[in-house]
């Protein structure tokens, strides 16, 4: 039922949480921007937060292609 992760190398292993290690610090590094950003409306700051933290990857690109220039940053 399970597969045999005994079967996986340490390589194989230091591969695979160096990606998720990748990925997780992408999508931290677009949500705390888009949180020290203004935006004209605050439905819209609400809206990237949430494309960013529910599809992590795909929201984050979107964000950084689309919504980093609507807002502002705070000085």
């Amino acid at each position: 039922m399970f597969p045999d992760f005994s079967a996986v190398t340490p390589t194989q292993w230091a591969i695979a949480g160096l990606a998720v290690a990748v990925c997780f610090s992408f999508s931290a590094w677009t949500i705390l921007d888009v949180w020290r950003r203004d935006y004209d409306l605050p439905s819209e700051k609400v809206a990237w937060m949430q494309l960013c933290i529910f599809i992590p990857i795909l929201g984050s690109l979107a964000y950084l292609l689309i919504g980093r220039k609507r807002g502002t940053k705070r000085g």
